[in-house]
């Protein structure tokens, strides 16, 4: 479909869904040391868990790239946004440190793979101008991570605990997998 321009719709679903990647990749990145070092066996290992985020990210938007030519590039973005539901839901059920490294490593595997499949695919889309679409994209992102740290913060507080602002996050990240689906049967119907 290189050259024919998307409908509106298809636009819309992707901004939503990239609103809600932008709200699990600012979650994590802004708490994540702090739930690590809540962790009575992590305690003083926030450094570590960034050397993992970062060791899994380096390679992540190769991979990602890879697999979008295999398996597609929304199949790819799907599979990238389950595999991020699972890093944003291990803190929230395990406090045991493989799991919470494991956590960081899906994480970093996933957030920047997210980021190029999104902007390859609006680039692909809109090849006369991909600049505007991205631009539009990247706003929705942006407000996701105004908003997101902000109920984070006033769930842990009002809790005590992370772990219900990692499941809401977790579903406004599923939000986003059902908006990449209402966006492969716009892409099929067209």
């Amino acid at each position: 479909m290189p050259g024919e321009r998307p409908s509106r719709r298809w636009l819309g679903l992707l901004m939503a869904s990239y609103f809600c990647a932008g709200f699990g990749y600012v979650v994590s990145a802004t708490f994540i040391v702090d739930i690590v070092e809540k962790m009575p066996l992590l305690r003083g290992q926030g450094a570590l868990v960034w050397v993992v985020v970062g060791v899994a990210a380096v390679p992540s938007s190769l991979v990602w790239d890879r697999l979008a030519a295999r398996l597609g590039q929304v199949r790819a973005l799907l599979l990238a946004y389950g595999l991020q539901i699972v890093s944003i839901v291990l803190p929230a059920l395990s406090g045991a440190p493989l799991w919470n490294l494991a956590s960081a490593a899906l994480y970093g595997g996933t957030f920047a793979g997210i980021v190029s499949l999104t902007l390859a695919l609006i680039g692909r889309r809109y090849p006369d101008n991909p600049a505007k679409a991205m631009a539009r994209l990247t706003l929705s992102y942006g407000a996701a991570q105004v908003i997101a740290p902000a109920m984070t913060g006033a769930i842990a507080t009002a809790t005590g605990s992370y772990a219900g602002a990692l499941v809401a996050t977790a579903a406004v990240m599923l939000v986003g997998m059902a908006m990449l689906v209402g966006l492969q049967r716009a892409e099929r119907s067209a």
